[in-house]
């Protein structure tokens, strides 16, 4: 009598999965928003945590009593060391100015990438992790989930099939920072707390003492550590126009900022965290079959214009900002994620026959984000994710060009005892994309890349 082998999902009945179908992923960042990536990787046990990484024993504790069997390090390297053989995927779920060696150590091992966004604090350090995704062939996506759900869709195929006409211009505000900016370095010394390893959590940030204003969550106002509102909401609301308008490197920025003064006429000219407000202009030459168009950031609570086709009662964008879309024969609106689409007069969205999404929809939308990167990372490099590196790592690139360009602007030389400061940055900086330098304003190139401190470096090997 001969025999054959039954597969182990049919043994298993309706919903069982094979442990060998299951995504090992480690995570570095177990609390915070790295709480709610885990969770939503796991997904009920579809898949394994297999090992935790924080640097902040405080932060852990819930997923420590969740997953008990997965080992625990506070050093990622030693991590991603000890438990190489374990480990398909990691999640990076940390501060901004450390997404970069996390993510390139991660892939430059062969593991699939889930990193937080802003995908890097520089510029450069995106256009590496873009590089890396390719060379060493695993699955990447950034953590903005927008870019799964169905309204940015939406809105690609009406501005791509002209239902406004020709775009020039987009406003794009948020209401962060609801964190401290614009503010001095804290003075202050404090005793590290046992729980937390300081010198872990600064990584490639320069010295400096331990101060409990920085952590969990405020470290995103500080230069050093975060990219302020910009870099926080930026790869939410920023990816809608992006990809709907193909645009790919800014040739042009300047922006206008708030400014600190110490006494009358007297500014400080410090750049310790990112100004209360600033207003970004981003400029971006014609692309294919599309137009020159403008791109403006507002962040602090500074609003664009209110379009004159909105009713005194009807609202402009959401509670947390918004996105306007100008052109030649129309405007179009919408909310975070580029949620709400809707075209201006409001009253006329049911008379216009509307155009399908050309890209097909995402199972779950903004929700399916991350199930679509661990199923990705089953099918292996090549498999498709919404914000694979590839396109967040442009993005990131352009985003993190108007942060530059706030440096810049309150970059200042002393002059004279009467003129205290001059601000030859307040200009417009002329961007080489390719290359990644401003080609009218040498200092502004300093903000390109950071200077690691110690031995931390990030390069292709």
């Amino acid at each position: 009598m001969g025999f054959y082998l039954v597969p182990r999902h049919v043994i298993g009945g309706p919903g069982f999965t094979a442990p060998s179908d299951k995504l090992n992923i480690a995570a570095i960042g177990a609390g915070g928003k790295g709480e709610v990536n885990i969770t939503l990787s796991y997904n009920n046990g579809s898949d394994n945590i297999v090992a935790l990484c924080d640097v902040d024993d405080r932060m852990a504790v819930e997923r420590r009593k969740q997953f008990p069997k997965a080992p625990y390090y506070r050093d990622f390297r030693q991590m991603l060391d000890q438990e190489d053989q374990q480990i398909d995927a990691v999640l990076v779920s940390t501060p901004d100015h450390m997404h970069g060696v996390m993510a390139l150590e991660a892939m430059q091992r062969g593991k699939h990438v889930y990193c937080e966004k802003p995908l890097t604090h520089d510029i450069q350090e995106a256009r590496i992790l873009t590089q890396a995704a390719s060379k060493y062939r695993v699955v990447t996506q950034m953590g903005n989930q927008g870019s799964s759900g169905d309204s940015t869709r939406y809105i690609e195929s009406w501005i791509q099939q002209g239902l406004i006409g020709s775009v020039n211009k987009v406003h794009v505000w948020t209401n962060r920072p609801v964190w401290p900016q614009g503010i001095p370095m804290p003075k202050e010394k404090f005793p590290v707390p046992s729980e937390v390893d300081w010198d872990l959590w600064l990584g490639t940030a320069p010295e400096r003492p331990f101060n409990p204003n920085y952590i969990p969550a405020n470290w995103r106002g500080w230069v050093d550590f975060g990219t302020g509102a910009l870099g926080d909401m930026g790869c939410h609301f920023m990816d809608v126009p992006f990809r709907a308008l193909k645009l790919g490197y800014p040739d042009r920025v300047y922006c206008s900022a708030s400014s600190k003064w110490n006494g009358f006429f007297d500014v400080d000219n410090t750049m310790d965290s990112y100004p209360a407000a600033s207003k970004i202009h981003l400029h971006f030459p014609a692309r294919q079959d599309m137009a020159p168009v403008e791109v403006i950031w507002y962040d602090g609570g500074i609003l664009p214009e209110r379009p004159r086709e909105l009713l005194p009662d009807e609202p402009m964008g959401e509670w947390d900002g918004g996105i306007l879309f100008e052109g030649s024969s129309g405007k179009l609106m919408a909310g975070l994620f580029g949620r709400n689409p809707t075209i201006l007069p409001t009253r006329m969205m049911k008379d216009i026959p509307l155009p399908e999404p050309a890209r097909p929809l995402v199972p779950g939308g903004e929700e399916g984000h991350q199930q679509q990167w661990v199923k990705a990372c089953k099918e292996g490099f090549g498999a498709y994710t919404s914000s694979s590196f590839a396109d967040a790592g442009p993005l990131t690139e352009t985003v993190i060009m108007g942060n530059l360009a706030v440096l810049t602007y309150n970059y200042a030389e002393p002059i004279d005892d009467w003129i205290k400061w001059t601000y030859p940055g307040r200009k417009e900086l002329l961007w080489d994309g390719p290359n990644m330098k401003i080609t009218n304003f040498e200092p502004a190139n300093q903000f390109v890349r950071r200077t690691y401190r110690g031995n931390w470096q990030m390069n292709l090997d």
